[in-house]
């Protein structure tokens, strides 16, 4: 990942309530609230993540608690812990992750479908 890093909340960081950004943020703190993003989240080493993330890419070495969805693609490396529902069409596991939950992998057309079905209010 090349893209520059837009904000950074540290170690000893604590936000509560909504986030929401383009390009790219890192988290080494303690989060509760909701993520949206159409760019990429970086949740480092010592983050701690209580939050409903939406994200284009999302790559996680902390813990998180809450749902992870990714319109590209997740990547989770140790000694990370994930609790959670996770939905992303390419999905990276590294050895050692502690993971909890369901994961669905969702292909580019049906993540379309999906789409196009909310738009027109007819959810399958």
């Amino acid at each position: 990942m090349k893209e520059r890093i837009n904000a950074f909340f540290g170690k000893d960081t604590e936000f509560e309530g909504n986030l929401s950004f383009s390009g790219s943020v890192r988290i080494e703190g303690t989060f509760k609230g909701e993520i949206r993003s159409e760019g990429v989240l970086i949740l480092g080493r010592s983050a701690l993540v209580e939050s409903d993330i939406r994200a284009s890419h999302v790559i996680i070495s902390g813990e998180v608690r809450g749902n992870v969805v990714a319109d590209e693609k997740i990547e989770i490396y140790s000694p990370a812990s994930v609790t959670g529902y996770l939905e992303t069409p390419l999905l990276t596991v590294e050895e050692g992750v502690l993971f909890e939950g369901k994961c669905h992998m969702i292909s580019s057309s049906e993540k379309e479908e999906k789409r196009l079905s909310l738009i027109s209010g007819k959810v399958k």
